[in-house]
């Protein structure tokens, strides 16, 4: 045997061993579930020295491979250790998402039809950068019920393999099978999986917008994510000033390598004159590069002129684009053509202007008087997520524990035939829908 086809089996059998144990999990009880992500918070915590001292390695190597922006999102501190097992904890403390009844209705008498929620089967991920998606997406996927294979970013292959381990260490003590999270050794591996629909039945990029079209263009498997990250903030015209202002701040300063930070800042023309000075006046002295369109360089001069191109650009970094425009109907136009379906806000004390932005803003997320930055699965209360998608099919926005399930229906008869319902003298259904019971 080639070393090629060895390596082929050798996925073969990582997804086969998977598959396996997603129909394990999908029978399991809530209570097993639940103490396997209460062992890993466990473990996190005994191992956060051994962790950060992998991550502080990881992060050296790395130092001259990649930007800024994705440093940040590589480092591990305490603050963001201690983030990670309280979402752990969090999704452990969630309701029990399988089994759960959806539809129970009557047909007839003696026969009954329910819609119950289900896991999806196999989960492939693929992550850069961020060690903390890691057990995000373990402890969404164990909880609904999944199994997942992960591919990492080399980068943070020290980090990983540390939390790989805690993962699958905790999975043996509460006995479930280490098979229901796995990690891929390689590139190689990815790509043979995304040609295996038969083994994965999701496929979710987290990382660039090159990863995620590429990932998209390689595989006829359902993909789950989102290209870009290129949220905007309206500033009406009823906008209040220091509220605009410290929501601006939060929204780019507050992690500008997040998805879900503002890249693009649009003011209505007749608040510029209070606005564009006073977000001049806070962001500046914070570093942040701001560009702005003609009207804004009118108002002030020593702005960088922006480009076409910086109203479709993700910058994930302390920069931030300015444009005037001339009222609610340009905004919303040029979200329109910019906008990549992720987050839009805007900031207005006007409760019609926020009341057609939220009906007619097309996003995953739209929201009146808040940062963009809320855009997460913990902070929506699902306890994390696997990821962004800004697709409109099944999952949208911040993806937990829902955006893992599917549904199956069953029907409970007592001998009945559908030539009974046929025909001249056919049967009648009931079709009465019954409380939902667990």
């Amino acid at each position: 045997m080639t070393s090629e086809s060895s390596h082929s089996a050798h996925i073969q059998g990582l997804a086969q061993a998977a598959r396996e144990a997603s129909r394990r999990l999908a029978t399991t009880s809530s209570e097993q579930r639940t103490t396997v992500l209460h062992r890993l918070a466990d473990q996190l915590e005994r191992r956060a020295a051994t962790l950060l001292a992998a991550n502080a390695e990881d992060v050296l190597a790395a130092a001259d491979a990649i930007d800024a922006s994705s440093i940040q999102r590589l480092k591990l501190d305490a603050a963001k250790l201690a983030a990670m097992i309280q979402g752990v904890r969090s999704v452990a403390a969630l309701p029990d998402p399988l089994h759960r009844v959806q539809l129970r209705r009557e047909l007839d008498a003696g026969l009954e039809l329910t819609r119950v929620a289900c896991p999806l089967g196999v989960l492939c991920v693929i992550f850069e950068s961020r060690p903390d998606a890691l057990i995000q997406i373990s402890a969404l996927a164990l909880k609904s019920g999944n199994a997942v294979l992960l591919k990492g970013g080399s980068e943070a292959s020290r980090s990983n393999a540390v939390l790989l381990d805690a993962v699958q260490d905790s999975l043996r003590e509460g006995g479930l099978p280490e098979a229901a999270v796995q990690g891929l050794p390689d590139r190689a591996a990815v790509a043979a999986l995304l040609q295996r629909p038969d083994l994965v039945d999701l496929v979710i990029p987290r990382g660039s917008n090159a990863l995620v079209q590429s990932i998209q263009a390689a595989t006829r498997i359902p993909v789950l994510g989102h290209a870009e990250g290129i949220c905007h903030m309206v500033l009406d015209q009823a906008a209040d000033t220091a509220m605009a202002v410290a929501l601006v701040r939060d929204a780019k300063l507050q992690y500008p390598s997040a998805c879900n930070a503002v890249e693009t800042v649009l003011i209505h023309r007749e608040a510029v004159d209070r606005l564009l000075p006073a977000l001049v006046d806070d962001l500046c002295p914070r570093g942040v590069e701001l560009r702005g369109c003609p009207a804004c360089l009118g108002l002030v001069p020593d702005l960088q002129a922006a480009t076409e191109a910086d109203w479709d650009t993700e910058y994930g970094a302390p920069i931030l684009a300015l444009k005037v425009v001339a009222d609610l109907d340009e905004a919303l136009a040029h979200i329109r053509a910019h906008g990549s379906g992720h987050t839009e806000a805007i900031v207005t004390d006007n409760p019609e202007a926020a009341a057609r932005f939220l009906a007619e803003v097309d996003a995953a997320s739209v929201f009146h008087n808040a940062s963009t930055r809320f855009a997460d699965g913990f902070r929506y209360g699902f306890g994390a997520e696997v990821g962004i998608s800004t697709g409109r099919i099944h999952a949208r926005g911040p993806v937990g524990l829902e955006g893992l399930l599917s549904y199956r229906y069953l029907l409970r008869g007592s001998g009945q035939r559908v030539e009974d319902y046929s025909g001249p003298s056919a049967r009648p259904f009931k079709h009465l829908d019954r409380p939902l019971i667990p």
